[in-house]
């Protein structure tokens, strides 16, 4: 009896043992089908267009011609907004006699670390490129905004503007000795070097009278004897972003905070600072940039007169500024 439950048992893990190899071989059959599968499934990924894969090259043209529509319509904005600025330049501003607005650093592009985070796929110089693109359209709209409110508050106050612009001679031209030293880049009279003059030099002598070249309020007087700089000078605010300068005086007839009236008589000519002859220099600066005052002077003359006045003028070294 006893040695047939050992037989009995014998059978029993036999039985045991088999089932659990047709686990295994099971286990192993469908390990081996999963990454056959997996493998048959990549291969024909790679080789072949897989609807999922049509669907996404879809998206994918989608979005680039979305993209590229945007780019034109950008474009498009930056077109118009040079039809206007030309508008502005060209017809609006001349009727004003005012010079063009400048936004100092407006046209400069921004550092591309302002993109960095942009790049990194096969659309980041789409994207990259349509921000640029973006951004100057922005700045040349707020430019353009600027402008045209300026505009807008000259035609609202014309009459007080013309009479601000600096139209007129500081000086009787019939009282000049020589020639008038140019406004721009010249050869310094005293370091010899290449350096900006930032108005016009006219001679004459010490006494001769100076007058205000537009209505407006004496912002600053200097009286200096000092041989450096200006010297004694004048500087009238006229509004409408413009200033003028009168400079090298002998003596001054107003005090800060004067209101001028154009052709008033406001100084004497002289001699002061770093000049080498009595002369006046002349300054007309626009929203804080130096601007050549020639182009003020009697805005009505005619073709001819303008040659004239143009051959009157020379490279002439009067100051050392």
């Amino acid at each position: 009896m006893a040695h047939f439950s050992f037989k009995e048992k014998s059978q029993e893990e036999v039985r045991s043992l088999i089932h659990r190899l047709r686990a295994y071989r099971l286990v192993r059959n469908l390990l081996i089908g999963f990454i056959l599968v997996a493998i048959c499934n990549l291969l024909f990924s790679s080789l072949f267009y897989t609807p999922k894969m049509f669907r996404l090259a879809d998206e994918k043209r989608e979005l680039k011609l979305k993209y590229e529509i945007l780019q034109n319509r950008i474009r498009s904005s930056q077109r118009q907004i040079e039809q206007i600025r030309h508008r502005d330049n060209y017809v609006y501003r001349p009727l004003f006699a005012s010079d063009t607005l400048a936004i100092e650093g407006i046209y400069n592009p921004y550092d591309e670390a302002k993109y960095a985070e942009l790049w990194g796929d096969e659309y980041s110089p789409v994207m990259v490129g349509m921000w640029q693109e973006m951004d100057q359209l922005a700045r040349s709209l707020y430019q353009e905004s600027l402008s045209l409110d300026e505009l807008q508050a000259l035609t609202e106050d014309k009459e007080k503007f013309s009479t601000a612009i600096p139209a007129i001679w500081p000086i009787d031209r019939s009282k000049m000795r020589n020639k008038i030293g140019a406004f721009g880049y010249r050869v310094h009279p005293v370091y010899r070097q290449w350096r900006f003059h930032s108005g016009v030099d006219m001679p004459g002598r010490i006494g001769d009278p100076i007058y205000a070249t537009g209505d407006g309020v004496v912002e600053y007087v200097e009286r200096s004897r000092a041989r450096y700089g200006y010297g004694t000078q004048i500087l009238i605010d006229h509004g409408y972003g413009y200033k003028t300068r009168y400079a090298h005086l002998n003596k001054l007839l107003v005090e800060p905070g004067d209101t001028i009236t154009r052709g008033q008589l406001i100084a004497e000519m002289g001699n002061t600072g770093v000049s080498t002859s009595p002369h006046l220099h002349y300054e007309v600066i626009y929203n804080r940039s130096h601007v050549n005052p020639i182009n003020y002077f009697d805005q009505n003359m005619s073709a001819e007169a303008y040659k004239s006045l143009m051959s009157q003028i020379q490279d002439a070294n009067y100051e050392a500024e």
